[in-house]
């Protein structure tokens, strides 16, 4: 019996192939709440939503009261879980290279804390999805941490997380100025100055994540200090603590995050995904 070319099974996508869209899609989706986040935060400093700064709550609240809103938190959500599985195959299948050394396992264990991160996030978005509207506030995450703080490690633990937060700000910061973003994106298809202006929107996007990370970082660290739960700021205090300098140094960090937003749409387009 012979088999022609029609009859033989089309082979299945190998699990690199797949984890490579997964990661693209998570790129988009991360790019997507950003844009919609610093739009929200530049209308407030623009004074076209009143004197509010908004939190990561109503970006999720905006996404879903756009037409098809739905099928785009369930979207995003997915999206982020490939951004998951992503930053743990740079930790555990160490396609970054980092090593083994201190340096290196420093790294690692960040791509794994940001990829926790990243699934609270998702988990967050899913159950906007299933109930249909933000699920009622309850005070988990507060007593959560309450509880911690007043274990024996506990003011040393969240001091800690406010360093790693801090840190996670400074390498925002030596990446946008250093140009070490520029490994993450493909500029092959690009013009001289298409890539100058990708470079310059890499820049901008990763040092107003990092001022966003370093607000966080030291209200955290500050919250270990003082024993006080009540001092550590979400995206929604961080925003209210640029407002208080000025509307402009909001509006800067907000246009700053609409630009991070659109980075990760470009590199959701032209990726370099390693060793995978």
């Amino acid at each position: 019996m012979e088999f022609t070319t029609s009859t033989i099974p089309a082979a299945l996508p190998s699990p690199a192939a797949s984890l490579k869209v997964w990661a693209r899609i998570g790129f988009a989706s991360l790019g997507f709440v950003y844009l919609v986040l610093g739009v929200l935060a530049t209308m407030a400093a623009l004074g076209l939503r009143g004197s509010n700064a908004p939190s990561q709550q109503e970006a999720f609240q905006a996404i879903q009261h756009m037409p098809l809103g739905q099928a785009l938190l369930w979207l995003i959500a997915g999206g982020l879980l490939g951004y998951v599985a992503w930053r743990f195959a740079q930790a555990l299948l160490d396609t970054e290279n980092q090593g083994s050394a201190v340096k290196g396992l420093a790294v690692r264990g960040f791509y794994i804390f940001s990829g926790l991160l990243h699934g609270v996030l998702a988990f967050y978005t899913a159950r906007i999805a299933w109930h249909g509207h933000l699920p009622p506030s309850d005070n988990t995450s507060q007593s959560t941490l309450r509880s911690v703080l007043h274990h024996h490690y506990g003011q040393a633990l969240l001091g800690l997380v406010g360093l790693i937060v801090l840190g996670a700000g400074v390498v925002q910061l030596y990446r946008a100025w250093s140009g070490k973003f520029d490994t993450d994106v493909q500029f092959s298809p690009f013009t001289h100055a298409q890539r100058l202006l990708v470079h310059r929107m890499g820049q901008v996007g990763y040092s107003a994540r990092g001022v966003v990370l370093l607000i966080m970082g030291y209200f955290c660290f500050m919250a270990a200090q003082h024993a006080n739960i009540n001092e550590i700021r979400d995206t929604e205090g961080c925003f209210k603590a640029l407002q208080a300098m000025s509307p402009e140094a909001l509006g800067v960090v907000a246009l700053g995050l609409v630009v991070y937003g659109l980075y990760m749409f470009i590199q959701a387009r032209f990726p370099i995904l390693r060793r995978v």
